[in-house]
């Protein structure tokens, strides 16, 4: 019997993005992932982690708020 080829994986994209920081932000970054034994990169990624990771099709209703609302008691 002939073997099946396995599918290919489907390419990912990425996508670039890019902010600033000062030296002393920098140089702390450093520091910190020196410390932890990490890269910075890995670092940010796990940072927000919880703001990019189920956000991609749509926003649940509980995290949009219309521009002249005002949250007073922080219901959920």
């Amino acid at each position: 019997m002939p073997q099946r080829k396995s599918k290919k994986r489907k390419k990912i994209k990425y996508r670039k993005v890019v902010f600033k920081l000062s030296a002393t932000q920098k140089k702390s970054l450093d520091n910190y992932c020196a410390a932890r034994q990490t890269t910075p990169n890995k670092l940010i990624k796990k940072s927000i982690s919880r703001f990019i990771n189920g956000f991609s099709k749509n926003v649940p209703d509980k995290f949009c708020i219309s521009e002249n609302q005002l949250e007073l008691f922080g219901e959920e």
